[in-house]
């Protein structure tokens, strides 16, 4: 016979904690300990790899059990801080990683205590994330009228404006019914980033009907080109659809002819979108600003602000010509969703009407706190003083009979390497993963003509001259120990 169940009283389910003033004072040495973090990044190896015995520790099941967030930020201290990526350090060169900045970093801490959900209604943190919004749409010049949304970084805007793109020129039916019989295809120069064809292939268009179209001399995309694959498609029975302009190549941070391509998609009658992941802040510089003529005129853009425009990560955003063309692609209706003219349900159009997300966070803060702190100028200086350190590098490089340039550096990202007759390739791979290990320095590599290169990009706001000097020394250094070690 069973035993009747002992009666339990309610089910205690707060997890707030029980001694406020014990949380407070362990909260603040947490963020004392993140502002020293950042305060002394110097201080500390770019990049270090986790010890096997430590990462083993996160390989631990789910425990049923409390540890307390004491157990659970010492182990935080323990397990995670010491090896994280290191892009906050001046010597991360390898990627296209921003540095973050204290004053976003708090406006994370503010954002986590609200913990506001951002895909509708009508509360204060959407009107911010919509001025956010008209501060970039001024940015790239766009006119009145422009939209857009704060999203997870250009992989995700980049896909939105395929699907903008799709449906513009496909009309409202390829949201029901899909591509049917249509045959699209888009053209981008080969240099574009990954996250194009990708997005190609979760639009349904499929990656192979992004035309690659060859870049010039200067490593834009050649319009000659474009003009006749453009030409030739049409002749072929298929209908192009978008051309993407590419504002700061992956490789070696090369702008195409954008107002060259806006022109060609005007007289063709396709959408015209730039990926400017870091490189739209080049509008914020009055020396730089002239490579991104003609963004103006485009349908969209996609860029990071967790990039040159120093926030943490994440923050990128989609920007529009029209907020139209955002609600024709992702709006939706459902009665759970309806909308008010008046109390919290008011707010129309919400965000979730304008991309795929309907539970979003409240990412905008950390940009609006960072421009607020530093304004647009500082921006505008960061990135000029992030092309005088390639500028420096490739000074440095020019120097050095031991380096050569292995590609034209106009910006910010210089591709190089070390010298050697016998092994190239094998020498400069094994030199960037020795100074990564070493925790002197990040680079990293990429091909350039076939060739492997060391690939340094400047994004970062405290790298300083001295820094350069410091990384070719210990990157001849190295190259000389790796030598001497393999002629032994």
């Amino acid at each position: 016979m069973t035993e009747p169940e002992t009666p339990r009283g309610p089910v205690q389910a707060d997890l707030d904690p029980r001694d406020w003033p014990a949380f407070r004072s362990l909260a603040h040495r947490m963020l004392d300990d993140m502002i020293d973090h950042v305060a002394h990044v110097r201080d500390r190896p770019v990049w270090q790899p986790m010890p096997a015995a430590l990462r083993a520790e996160l390989h631990a099941p789910l425990d049923d059990e409390a540890a307390g967030l004491e157990a659970a930020y010492e182990d935080f201290s323990r397990l995670i801080a010491p090896y994280s990526t290191g892009n906050l350090h001046p010597l991360f060169m390898g990627w296209v990683h921003g540095g973050g900045n204290p004053a976003a970093m708090m406006g994370e801490l503010l954002a986590a205590g609200l913990n506001a959900n951002l895909g509708g209604r009508d509360h204060a943190p959407i009107e911010l994330e919509r001025q956010v919004i008209r501060w970039a749409a001024r940015m790239l010049g766009f006119p009145d009228g422009a939209g857009g949304l704060m999203v997870t970084g250009s992989s995700m805007a980049n896909f939105m404006a395929v699907l903008a793109a799709r449906r513009h020129m496909l009309g409202p039916a390829v949201r029901r019914r899909g591509l049917g019989e249509a045959r699209l295809v888009a053209y981008a120069q080969t240099g574009v980033h990954a996250c194009l064809p990708r997005a190609m292939d979760m639009a349904g268009i499929g990656a192979d009907c992004l035309r690659r179209i060859p870049a010039d001399a200067d490593r834009r995309m050649n319009l000659g080109a474009l003009e006749s694959q453009i030409a030739a498609d049409l002749d072929a029975g298929l209908t192009p659809f978008l051309i993407a302009g590419t504002a700061g190549t992956v490789d070696s941070g090369a702008f195409d002819d954008l107002a060259g391509l806006a022109r060609i998609a005007r007289a063709r009658g396709l959408w015209f979108h730039v990926d400017a992941a870091f490189g739209a802040f080049a509008a914020l510089s009055p020396k730089l600003k002239g490579l991104v003529e003609g963004i103006a005129n485009a349908d969209s853009a996609a860029f990071d602000f967790h990039k040159w425009g120093q926030v943490q990560y994440d923050a990128g955003c989609l920007v529009v010509r029209d907020q139209q063309t955002l609600l024709d692609t992702f709006a939706q209706n459902a009665d759970y969703l309806s909308q008010e003219t008046r109390g919290l349900a008011a707010g129309a159009p919400w965000p979730c009407d304008l991309g795929p997300d309907l539970s979003r966070s409240f990412r905008a803060l950390k940009v609006w706190m960072t421009i607020r702190t530093h304004g647009a100028e500082a921006l505008g200086r960061v990135v000029e003083a992030c092309c005088e350190r390639a500028a420096e590098l490739v000074a440095r490089i020019a120097d050095e009979p031991r380096l050569e340039l292995l590609a034209p550096a106009p910006l910010n990202v210089v591709c190089f390497r070390v010298r050697d007759d016998r092994d190239a390739d094998g020498l400069n791979h094994a030199v960037v993963i020795a100074l990564q290990e070493s925790g002197l320095a990040a680079p990293s590599t990429t091909r350039i003509g076939g060739a492997l290169a060391i690939r340094c990009a400047f994004v970062n706001h405290r790298t300083v001259a001295a820094d350069i000097h410091r990384f070719v020394d210990a990157l001849l250094a190295t190259a000389d120990r790796l030598l001497a070690a393999r002629d032994a």
